[in-house]
This record gives structure tokens, sequence and C-alpha cells, in this order.
């Protein structure tokens, strides 16, 4: 039982993982590439549709690798799992205080009513999801490690 909660609690962290640095390194290129209007609405429409489940993948993730490290706490790789799940958990907090404000007023946005800054609004939002992507990948990293 232990070595299916490893292995899928890998995997949906390894697929979260996949989804937030797609939207980083080529979903954002795309979207920065259109025109400026199109590129407004397509990160609203983003924010709009991954903004309501990405939070549900975050948690569900953190709570997956909680229940591991308990599970396994007497099992050979617990401190990397417990190290995975402190990064997940600052990947949470960072995504509440830092870019989770900016996606819920990115999300409503229109041609009409946007702000003058808007695109560096976005920019500061880009530049705190690199971030948060590379602590997401040192927890999956340390989860495949735990693995092995």
């Amino acid at each position: 039982m232990l070595q299916a909660l490893e292995v899928v609690t890998t995997v949906i962290v390894g697929l979260m993982v996949g989804v937030e640095f797609s939207v980083a390194f080529i979903m954002n290129r795309i979207l920065n590439a259109l025109p400026e209007d199109s590129s407004q609405l397509g990160h609203a429409h983003g924010g709009r549709m991954l903004g309501a489940v990405m939070p549900f993948w975050y948690i569900g993730s953190l709570i997956l690798v909680g229940i591991w490290a308990v599970a396994g706490w007497h099992h050979h790789g617990t401190g990397l799992v417990v190290t995975a799940g402190a990064l997940l958990l600052l990947s949470v907090v960072m995504s509440i205080l830092l870019l989770v404000p900016i996606n819920n007023r990115s999300k409503a946005w229109t041609p009409d009513n946007r702000p003058a800054d808007w695109r560096q609004q976005l920019n500061r939002w880009g530049r705190w999801h690199y971030v948060r992507v590379a602590v997401i990948i040192a927890a999956f990293t340390l989860l495949v490690a735990a693995l092995a």
C-alpha cells in the first residue's frame, strides 16, 4: 500500500510540475507574443481556468506527501519526503501571498478595464512563478530520489 501511495503521489506532483513548467516556459511566451488585447485576454482566461484547478492540485499534493511521510516514517528516504513536503508548503504559501492576488486581479481584466500597468503586473507574476516552478521541481526531485 505504501508503495502505491509513493507512486501515485510522485505522478501527481510530477504532472503538476509539468503543467506549471509549461505555463512558465511555453504558454506565457505564446501569450506574450500575441497582440496586446489577445495577450491580455489569453492571460485572463488562463488565470480563470488554472486558478480554479491548481489550488486543489497544490493542496492535494501536499496532503499526499504528508500522508507518505507519516506512513513511511521509519522507511528509507523519509527525510527527502519531509523536505519535499516543506518545499510544497513553501510553494502554497508563495502562491497565496504572491501569485494569487495578481491572478485574482488579472483574471477579471478586459481590454476595457485593465490597468495601465497590466503587463508589469503579469511580468511580476511571471517572475514569482519561475521561483515557484523551481521550488516544486526541487520537491519533485526529492520525491523521485526517495523512491530510489
